[in-house]
C-alpha cells in the first residue's frame, strides 16, 4: 500500500491523524474510538452505517521512474495513430555503414525477450531498477517466522 487517500465513517472523513497502517495492511484507530462492527452495503459510502477506505497501491515513483513512464506514453500517443503505430524502424535493414558511421537495428522480439522497449530513458530506469531482468520479486517463506507489527504509514 502506497498510502491512504481517504477513511469515510457513517459518511465523514477521518482526520489522517484519527489512524495509521501498520504493516502489513492493518488500519489502526489512534484517536481512542473503534472501527464499525457492520455496515449496510447496499447504501452509497456517503450515508450512515457505511465504513469505506480509499488507499493508492504500489511505490511512490522518483523523478527518474516518471521519465521513464512519459517517454514511453509520449512514443505511444504518438506512434499509435490511424494507419502506423509504433517506431519508425525499416525491420528490413539490421546494420548499416556510411561514411564512417555504423547504424544497427536490435531484433524487436529479441529486445522484448530482454524486457527493453527500445526506448532510452525507459530501458535505462528498466536496467536500473531490475538489473538482472528478474520478472518478479524473490520470496522466501518460513511457516514459523511471524513478522512484527510495524507502522508504515504516516
Amino acid at each position: 500500500m502506497y498510502d491512504v487517500v481517504e477513511v469515510l465513517v457513517d459518511g465523514e472523513a477521518l482526520v489522517p491523524e484519527a489512524y495509521r497502517v501498520d504493516a502489513p495492511g492493518r488500519l489502526v484507530r489512534t484517536d481512542g474510538e473503534c472501527w464499525p462492527d457492520c455496515q449496510d452495503m447496499a447504501a452509497p459510502t456517503t450515508e450512515p452505517g457505511t465504513f469505506a477506505v480509499t488507499y493508492r497501491w504500489g511505490l511512490a515513483l522518483d523523478d527518474a521512474a516518471i521519465a521513464a513512464v512519459s517517454e514511453l506514453t509520449c512514443h505511444f500517443l504518438k506512434g499509435c495513430s490511424p494507419g502506423s503505430c509504433g517506431c519508425k524502424v525499416n525491420r528490413n535493414v539490421n546494420r548499416m555503414s556510411r561514411q564512417g558511421v555504423e547504424v544497427w537495428n536490435d531484433d524487436p522480439a529479441q529486445m522484448y525477450r530482454e524486457g527493453r522497449t527500445g526506448l532510452p530513458m525507459a530501458d535505462m530506469w528498466l536496467a536500473m531498477v531490475n538489473p538482472h531482468g528478474l520478472t518478479s520479486p524473490s520470496r522466501v517463506y518460513s511457516p514459523d517466522y511471524k513478522p512484527p507489527r510495524s507502522t508504515m504509514w504516516p
